[in-house]
């Protein structure tokens, strides 16, 4: 008995998310059970939000593989005034909404589709200040992802663009996106870039 109430501890704190700052801080929120969900880490998360304190309060943000919601979740909580959450899988999707109602977040917004097709609809809102790019490794999206963002009309001038990645993963950026941020933790790769206006 001891055995199996151990392992299901191990199994509910595996498929928990907790807020690391800002209003919901040390909040714990249920995660989806879906295979590859894979949550941004608590220190890559610390770091990133580090980087964005000067430009999160009142920003309008887009997460394109939202997933556990790690990334907009917490830019909630941290003072974004919006946030749009992109997720293809529908309990995951569901999760996420469920998550934002016991939060009482009313500026927080999931999309049930894939992050591809969305993109490829011009933009017709308020561009986002903030994106997150954090997809599954394995399906080497990053540069379709840049791409249907630059074109789109989807990226405010001097918006902040994350990418989060596996070491070697071939992606480039446009000669407007400037690298401002750049780490490493273990196999993950994770960078910040500032949007310029093209001249």
């Amino acid at each position: 008995m001891k055995a199996r109430a151990k392992s299901t501890t191990a199994h509910n704190q595996s498929h928990q998310l907790r807020i690391i700052g800002g209003q919901w801080r040390g909040r714990k929120l249920r995660i989806a059970d879906v295979e590859g969900l894979r949550p941004t880490g608590d220190r890559i998360r610390e770091t990133l939000f580090n980087w964005l304190a000067p430009e999160i309060r009142d920003a309008r943000c887009l997460d394109l593989f939202s997933g556990s919601g790690a990334l907009g979740l917490e830019a909630l909580s941290r003072g974004a005034a919006y946030a749009c959450m992109i997720e293809k899988d529908a309990r995951a999707a569901a999760q996420l909404r469920t998550n934002l109602d016991l939060l009482q977040a009313a500026y927080g917004e999931v999309h049930q589709t894939d992050t591809l097709t969305f993109l490829r609809q011009k933009n017709q809102a308020e561009p986002f200040s903030i994106v997150f790019i954090d997809p599954p490794f394995d399906l080497n999206l990053w540069q379709s992802c840049i791409d249907a963002l630059d074109a789109g009309n989807w990226l405010a001038e001097a918006a902040s663009i994350y990418i989060e990645s596996g070491l070697d993963a071939p992606y480039g950026t446009p000669a407007h996106w400037t690298l401002h941020r750049d780490k490493r933790a273990g196999s993950v790769n994770y960078r910040l870039y500032y949007h310029e206006p093209e001249r």
